[in-house]
Formats: structure tokens, sequence, C-alpha cells
């Protein structure tokens, strides 16, 4: 017979699933269980080695119930067991934030954890009775006291400088099993759902073969994306626009937890254009006989019923009671419904009157796949807990799309700033409020600290350590949650919120400083003092949370150079890599590169723009079609457009100019203008790595050609060149990591508009001499490799004579 499915949850996810209850109120910031990470992990260990020689830290609980279809495993750490003359004392150990003096009894959920500890250790010990000791201890103190534990619910004697203290309590055996029993009741029926969904999604998958033939390099991508889960390793896949990356890496991916090698599939995106491909992807495997249930994650703004979000009970009816009514509500959409987009949660959560936001991701918990952005997986202060908390690992997947943007936005993650005026403005804003000494005072050091910084700061000046003021910013946390705890009404309870959260989130990152990090002070533009952590290199905070998980494949159309993304991403030494040859003809395209322009600013003047002006001209006149200009800045856009429009744009020609800050309405009217069908030429003028040049689809005749004027490279301020001198000093080439890969990762992007179908022609226009540098051109794609050198006096021919070979083929 074949062996039983196992079903894991751990004591904690339990508990905190099972006995959640009352409403949401985020006024507090949630500081009174906030997730303490390495500050909780070191006071365990202070009072741990306290204990004596008959203390047992760490110690592993399993317990097994065998039903009839599965296995359930519910697994979990006990802080400590002593064993004394008294008998027996499960201790659980919570770090806090909150004023223990005021602490009267446990946190509830704390201590149904213990009492699940102490269930599985008496009873596979045959004790009669176990006793229970909560400790909780205050974080952020270099100290604590510890004194042996009451014999009865009692605490420590009162002190001005409370650290520690502690609940006892003492059960029978029979008790707690009555009790337990209770708990695996209700945890029956979603544990038999999620074998009899699974045993459906698997046998679902027999026979399931890939939806469309095969084109050049597709099976070799879908084997290897296959092999790397099976093996439990990192793939980074360079793969042209056109092959398919996203069902050639979410079908082996499905495929994979169908035959047991994994559990959940994560597909990661940085925009929400390739998140409708990856829907789209599940969708066509759906049709062919799939059964697969995924979510798709949405920002709070976007699924809030209020105007603006408010996250208590007294500005939102949903968040009053959310908790009493949240798992009837996931039950019923898991077991009656098939589809988990926006419009289904919207309408589910006004049903069961709870919050649509909070319901996704409750969903999410037992679904097969999840859709989301980066951050849901990798960012510290946003990353889905339930999946990536502090010591959580499952067997997840993770499919990175479009990876080349992980770069920047991993180094943002795993960065956070203050900014002195952020001080001063949250203690003008509290001094009608009587905040109280202790709160002016800590505000006050943290200004003062932050104005000493200043006046030691020459536009950008590289710190040692900023030790001794995280500390400051800790005892400022302390002030403010207590202050936020007794006056949650406040009229500046928001902006105070904010700056908590602004200044929780620098203390958290300041817990990951390494080798891979600097700190910094410099200037906003608006001339605000800032202070940094910043994290040059995220490969060590990203491999921390890929390492939760079984593998993980990168994935893009510009993930060159090859070893610098596997740099920036894994520490490994052994990851897979593959490279997919474009699966389109050279000849529907031609790739010229304009030799006499320039995009240096030693350059930028009227010759050079009627220069680059010209070029588009002759490209946008040899045909009637829709064209797109990309350009590294909003200026240089205008400088050459300005030359354009007088000199060179006729009166069948129609431009769009992309502005700064565009709402949505006026992004999709701007790319509607391409997809209609026009009697005049359109060209569109663009930012290169803006958001028209990457992400969209324009096939067929929506866009037959793009021109990318200049090497892209980032505009020089602080942070790039202490990237650039960072890499100098570890012996790599910084230029190229801080200015050139970045910006050739953008022309790529921008020239990867124009090709994306086998039936798609097009024109891509280089414009810069740089590329025909060789450290330029060792980054073009191998497709590029047919590369013609063009001049002002041979560019209209040249394009002429392409337009008429495709029209002879056709």
């Amino acid at each position: 017979m074949d062996e039983k499915k196992v079903i894991r949850i751990s004591v904690r996810n339990l508990v905190e699933f099972l006995l959640r209850s009352g409403d949401i109120d985020r006024r507090t910031g949630g500081f009174t269980d906030r997730d303490a990470m390495q500050a909780g992990t070191r006071q365990h260990q202070k009072i741990q080695k306290k204990m004596g020689s008959a203390y047992q830290a760490e110690v592993p609980l399993l317990f097994e119930r065998e039903y009839d279809h599965f296995v359930l495993k519910i697994e979990g750490r006990a802080d400590g067991i002593l064993t004394d003359e008294e008998g027996v004392l499960i201790d659980e150990i919570k770090g806090t934030y909150r004023e223990l003096e005021k602490m009267e009894e446990p946190v509830m959920v704390h201590l149904a954890q213990a009492k699940c500890y102490a269930y599985i250790y008496g009873s596979q010990n045959q004790l009669t009775q176990i006793g229970i000791l909560m400790t909780y201890c205050l974080l952020e103190s270099d100290e604590e006291r510890f004194r042996q534990p009451l014999t009865k619910e009692e605490v420590l004697p009162s002190s001005s400088n409370w650290r520690i203290r502690h609940f006892r309590m003492q059960y029978q055996i029979e008790e707690l099993t009555q009790w337990f029993e209770g708990l695996l009741e209700q945890y029956y029926q979603w544990a038999e759902f999620q074998f009899q969904w699974q045993k459906k999604r698997d046998e679902s998958m027999q026979g399931l073969e890939f939806p469309f033939p095969y084109r050049s390099g597709q099976r070799d991508l879908v084997t290897s994306v296959y092999r790397t889960i099976l093996r439990k390793k990192e793939l980074f896949v360079q793969a042209p626009t056109g092959v398919g990356k996203t069902m050639s890496t979410v079908f082996p991916a499905i495929r994979a937890i169908g035959e047991g090698y994994g559990e959940r599939l994560f597909y990661l995106t940085a925009k929400t254009i390739t998140r409708t491909v990856a829907e789209e992807a599940i969708s066509i495997l759906k049709s062919k006989g799939l059964f697969f249930k995924a979510i798709t994650l949405t920002a709070r703004e976007k699924m809030c019923v209020l105007e603006e979000p408010e996250c208590d009970p007294i500005h939102c009816p949903r968040a009053r009671g959310h908790y009493d009514r949240i798992n009837d509500a996931v039950f019923e959409i898991l077991t009656e419904g098939s589809e988990y987009d926006r419009e289904a949660i919207l309408d589910h959560a006004e049903k069961w009157q709870v919050c649509p936001h909070e319901l996704q991701f409750d969903i999410a918990s037992w679904v097969d796949g999840i859709i989301c952005d980066y951050n849901y997986a990798f960012d510290p202060t946003a990353k889905l807990k339930r999946f990536f908390g502090e010591g959580t690992k499952g067997d997840y997947i993770f499919l990175i799309d479009e990876a080349h943007n992980l770069v920047d936005r991993g180094r943002e993650m795993f960065s956070a700033s203050l900014v002195k005026e952020d001080i001063m403005e949250i203690r003008r804003a509290l001094r009608p409020y009587s905040p109280g000494k202790k709160l002016e005072k800590a505000l006050n050091r943290c200004n003062h600290q932050m104005l000493v910084y200043k006046r030691e700061c020459e536009n950008c000046t590289e710190l040692e350590s900023v030790s001794s003021f995280v500390l400051m910013l800790n005892s400022l946390l302390e002030e403010l949650e207590k202050y936020m705890e007794s006056h949650t009404g406040s009229q500046i309870g928001k902006q105070l919120l904010d700056f908590y959260f602004q200044l929780q989130n620098f203390v958290s990152i300041y817990e990951l400083l390494d080798e891979n990090y600097l700190i910094y002070t410099s200037y906003l533009e608006n001339g605000d003092f800032v202070l940094r952590l910043f994290c040059v290199n995220p490969a060590s905070n990203l491999q921390k949370c890929i390492n939760q998980g079984r593998a993980a494949v990168f994935f893009s159309a510009t993930l060159l150079p090859i070893q610098y993304y596997k740099k920036m991403f894994s520490t490994n030494k052994d990851d897979y890599a593959i490279y997919v040859d474009s699966p389109f003809a050279k000849e529907n395209r031609t790739l010229l590169i304009g030799r006499e322009v320039s995009t240096k600013y030693t350059r930028r003047n009227l010759d050079e723009y009627d220069k680059i002006a010209f070029y588009i001209y002759a490209v946008t006149s040899a045909r009637k079609g829709n064209y797109m200009v990309f350009f590294p800045s909003y200026r240089l856009l205008q400088d050459v457009y300005g030359v354009f429009e007088k000199k060179y744009q006729t009166e069948d020609m129609r431009c769009l100019l992309q502005e700064t800050a565009m709402k949505e309405r006026e992004r999709e009217a701007f790319l509607l203008s391409f997809a209609e069908e026009n009697d005049h030429t359109l060209v569109g003028f663009c930012i290169m790595g803006g958001i028209f040049s990457e992400g969209i689809d324009l096939d067929g005749e929506k866009l037959i050609g793009a021109i990318v004027v200049g090497t892209g490279i980032p505009q020089v301020g602080p942070e790039r060149e202490l990237l650039k001198q960072y890499y100098d000093r570890h012996e790599e080439n910084g230029f190229d990591y801080a200015y050139r890969y970045p910006g050739m990762n953008k022309v790529l992007q921008a020239a990867g508009r124009v090709i994306r179908t086998t039936t798609d022609r097009g024109v891509i226009l280089l414009l810069d001499q740089r590329f025909l540098n060789a450290e330029y051109r060792q980054l073009f794609p191998r497709e590029w490799s047919d590369y013609r050198i063009s001049s002002r006096e041979t560019v209209k021919e040249e394009i002429g004579e392409f337009w008429r070979y495709q029209d002879s083929r056709s």
C-alpha cells in the first residue's frame, strides 16, 4: 500500500490560525506582537543560559495523528523544559516591547502554544500533570534580571526597571488532552479539505502536456527548470522575448508540484503586466484539464473599501470582529469557489463583512500558486510571515520573472533611511498633546545626534558605525509605543504610526548590517538631511529568503552578463545557468548603430540634438507605422523633440511624449494609440527604464521600430558613486557595476519592444558611438551579432533596403 500523505503544521501556526479572534487594529502598529527576530533570539539565549543543568533548551516536539486519508504532523520547539523536585515545567519565552508591569495575564495564543507543548511532552512521557512557565522579556535591553519563578501564578515584585515577567500555571494532562483534542477536531476539516483538493489536483496532472508546439530552445528550458526543482538548486535563465518564458517555467513547476517535488508555487514579479501573463499561463493549463488554485495578491490601496485605508474598528466596520468571521469566510470560498481574482475576493469579503486585503492572504495559505510582487517574498517589512517568518521553511518553488529588476529592488528592500526633518516634524506635531518628558527627551536626543552627523557631512559622508544612535532609536520606539497604546484616538495617530514604522524599519535593517552594507549621510534633492543604511549587494539577504524554499528560477530577456546577476542574487557557487537562443529569424529585423552620435554630457548641444533628430526622421519616414524613441532622461527627450518638431516632423506624423508621473488612465491612453489602426506615422518619445520600455507587448504592426538614444547609464549621484567605489575596493570594475550594466539593461529592454512574435518585422537603431566599444559590444545578446554600422549618409538607404526586402517576402 502507498504511504499516507503527511500534512504538516507548526504548533504556532495551528494556534494562531484556530484561536484568533477580535478586531484588526493597526493604530498601535502591531508592536505588542512585533517579530523580534535576532533581538528575541539573543534574549532567549541569555535567559536559557541562566537556568542551570536541569534545564533543556530548544527541545523539538512532534505529535502525529493518523486519519483515514492522511497523517497529521504537528511540530514545534519548546524554548525550555525544566525538571526538578516539583515536576516538569514547560518554559515558553516571548520577547516583547510592551510595558511588562501592565501585563495582567499571558497573551492567549502564547499560552495556547505552551499548552500544546505541555500536552505533547506530558502525554508522550506518561505524566499526569505538568507545569507551564510563561516568560516575557523586555527587548532592546542590555541586561535582564532573572529571579526564580514563584510557585503560583504570580509576577516579579514591582520594579521601576522591568526586564522579565513570569506567569506560572499547573495543568492536569487529562485537562490538556481534552483541550488539545478540541483543536484537532477544529483543524480536521481544513486538513481533510487540503488532502482531497491536492489529490484532485495531482490526478489532473496525469498526462498533462505542454500546451503548445515547442519553439526553438523551449524544450531545453522546460527540462532545465524541472531538473533545477528536482535537485533543489537555483537556475539563471537568459531567454529573449518570444521564447515563451512564462509557460516554459510555470508548466514544469506545476508538474513538479504534482509529483511531490514542491508544495507551493510563488510567481514573483516587479510589474502588474507580468502578473497578468502568469495568470494567463495558468488559465491555459486549466483549460487543458488542470485543477490548480492560484491567487494574485493585490496592494492594500486597491483592495480597501474605504477611500483611504484606516485599519481599525473605529473607522472600518470590516475591521470590527474581522477575526471572528474570517475562518468561515475562507473555508467557504475555498470549498465553493474556483476563481480568486480581485473581483471574486471583493464580492466574498462584502458577503462576510471582512477585510478583502486580509482575506486574500488567508486564501493564499491554502492555494497551490501565488502570483505577487517581489516584496511579499523578500522585503523584511512586507513579506508574508505565514510563509517566510523567522525560522519557517517550506517546499516552495520561486519563479522570479523580469529578474533584472531585482537588483535595484533588492537593494531598496534591504536598505533603510532616516530623515532628520521627519524627527523634527513629529516633535512639532506632538508638542500640543503633552507627550511627556521621556518621549520629548528621546526625540531630542535622536534629533541632536542627527545634527551631529549633519555638521560632519560634506555632500556625502560614509560612517563606520551608528550603533549608539540605534540605541537611541530603540528608546524612542519604546516611548512611542507607550504613547500610542494610551492615545489610540489621537488626531496625529496616522502621522505618528507612519513615523513609527519608519523607525522600526531602520532598526530592523540595522540588524542585517554586514560587509554588504555601507552607512552614509547625504542630502536629498529638497535639501533634507538623510542617514542611510545602504545594501550594496543584496545577494546574502536574498539567499536567506530563497533558502526558505526548495528551488528558484531567475529569468529575464536581459540577464546579461549572467555572472553579474548571479553575484547580485545568490551566494551559492553551484547555481545553474542557461542561455536560450532567439526563436525568431534574424532577417525579420535590422539592427543599426549610428556612429556619429554621442549622448555624453560634454557633447550635448544643438548640433548633437540635430543629429539625433535626423536619425529619428530617417527611420520613421521610411515606412508608415508606429515607432518608439527611448531617451535616458526627460531633459534630453525634450531637447531633441524640440529640434525634431521644428525641423523634421511632417504633416502625416503624430508625436506622443511620455510625461512625468503619468496617471494610469494617461498611460493606458498612450498605449492605446499604438493599438489603433492609424492612417499616419505615430512616434512615441519615451524614457529608457520607464513604464513603456519594458513589460508591454506591442506585436505585429503596433510597433515596427525602436530607436534607443544613449547607453542608458544612470545619472551620476552620491549613491552611484558609492557603488562604484565599493566594487573598485572589492577588485571588480566599479563603473560596470554602478553604471554600464544597469544602463545596458535598459537598452536591451527598450530594443526588445520591437520583435515579439514570429510574424513581427521591425527596425532597431542604437544611437551612441559608445555602442561600438568592446566594453558594450560584449554585453550584446547573441542574436545581435549581425549589427551594422550606420551613418547619416547611409541610414535612409539601409532602412529602405530592409523594408523593400520585407515587402518582397510577403
